[in-house]
């Protein structure tokens, strides 16, 4: 797993913690991307790098999906642990 090339953005708050979560599972962005898909999202590797990287706004649905796969609440998404 290659380190973060450039700081985190200010578009949204979530960003960090979706790469933390994702990490505790063990799961590549590639992987959630695909997962996101299944459940209609449709992301791709960039637009999910940006929204970990918090250059991009999260959409509702992203937040939805990425809290069902995750079997959290979007409330979890938020929260700084």
């Amino acid at each position: 797993m290659k380190p973060r090339q450039k700081p985190l953005g200010d578009k949204n708050i979530i960003g960090a913690n979706i790469t933390r979560i994702r990490r505790l599972n063990k799961m590549s962005q590639k992987d959630l991307a695909t997962n996101m898909q299944l459940l209609g999202v449709d992301i791709n590797l960039s637009s999910l790098s940006k929204l970990e990287g918090q250059s991009r706004i999260a959409t509702d649905k992203e937040l939805y999906a990425i809290a069902q796969i995750f079997n959290t609440t979007i409330d979890d998404l938020f929260r700084k642990l």
